[in-house]
C-alpha cells in the first residue's frame, strides 16, 4: 500500500490540475485569436485532443469501481440538466465522465480479452456504413444540432470551429483502454494509438474536404496494433485449450 497511495495521490493531483486547465482553455477559448487551419488541426491533434483522453488515462484505477452503473446514470440525468441549462461547457464533459463509466462498466461483461478484439474487428464495418450510408450521415447532413448534442466538441481557438466526436467513439476509447490495463496489455502505447488514431481521422476528415469520417475503425485498429502479438498469443492459448479436451 505504501506505494500504491503515492501513485494515486499523484494521479488525482494530475487530473486536477489537467482538469483545472482544460476548463480555462474551454471557457476562454472564443476569445482567443484564430489561427491558421493547419495550426487549428496541429493544436487539436497534439494538444487538445491528447489532453482530454488524458483524463481517461488517469481515471482508469476507477474501471474496478462498484456502482458504475448507477454512476453513469446519474451522470445522463446530469448531462441533459447540463444540456438543457445552456451550459455546453460543462455539459461536454459530463458527457465524457458518463461514457467513459459505460465503456467500463460495460467492459465488466467483458470475460476474455478476445471478445473485446472481436468487437474491435466487427466494429469498423459497422460504424462506417452508419457514417456513410446509415443514421449518422443523416444526422450529420440533416440534423446537425442533433449531432452537436449528441458529440464531444474539441474546439478550436477563436471559437470559430471545432472537432466533434460522437458518443460511442468515447465509449469505446475507455472500453479499449480499460481492456488493456485489464488483461495486462501495453496501456501507454494503447493510449497513444488511441488519440493519435483520432488526430489522423480528424486531419483525413479535413484533407479530403469531407464532413466527417468514422472514427471507430482508427481507434479498433489503435487498440489491435500495439496489442497484436499479445491478443494473437492469448487466441493461441485458448485455441490450444479448446483442442485438448479432444486428444484425451
Amino acid at each position: 500500500m505504501g506505494r500504491v497511495t503515492p501513485l494515486l495521490t499523484r494521479r488525482v493531483g494530475a487530473f486536477v490540475a489537467l482538469a483545472a486547465s482544460l476548463g480555462v482553455y474551454y471557457a476562454a477559448h472564443g476569445r482567443l485569436d484564430s489561427i491558421p487551419e493547419r495550426w487549428e488541426l496541429a493544436f487539436l491533434a497534439a494538444c487538445l485532443i491528447p489532453a482530454v483522453f488524458s483524463l481517461v488515462y488517469l481515471v482508469l484505477p476507477l474501471r474496478r469501481a462498484e456502482g458504475l452503473f448507477l454512476v453513469a446514470v446519474a451522470l445522463l440525468v446530469l448531462t441533459v440538466m447540463l444540456d438543457v441549462a445552456g451550459f455546453d461547457g460543462l455539459a461536454n464533459f459530463s458527457k465524457l465522465a458518463l461514457m467513459t463509466a459505460f465503456g467500463f462498466w460495460f467492459l465488466s461483461y467483458f470475460e476474455s480479452v478476445l471478445w473485446v478484439a472481436l468487437v474491435a474487428l466487427i466494429i469498423p464495418v459497422v460504424d462506417s456504413l452508419s457514417v456513410w450510408r446509415g443514421p449518422t450521415r443523416h444526422i450529420v447532413d440533416e440534423q446537425p444540432e442533433i449531432f452537436d448534442t449528441l458529440s464531444f466538441a474539441f474546439p478550436a481557438p477563436g471559437g470559430a470551429s471545432s472537432a466533434n466526436l460522437g458518443l460511442p467513439d468515447l465509449l469505446f476509447f475507455a472500453l479499449f483502454l480499460a481492456a488493456a490495463a485489464r488483461w495486462e496489455l501495453r496501456v501507454p502505447w494503447t493510449w497513444v494509438a488511441l488519440t493519435a488514431s483520432l488526430g489522423l481521422t480528424m486531419i483525413s476528415a479535413v484533407a479530403l474536404d469531407t464532413a466527417g469520417l468514422p472514427a471507430l475503425p482508427g481507434l479498433a485498429f489503435g487498440f489491435l496494433i500495439p496489442n497484436g502479438d499479445l491478443l494473437w498469443r492469448e487466441f493461441r492459448r485458448w485455441r490450444a485449450s479448446r483442442a485438448a479436451p479432444a486428444r484425451q
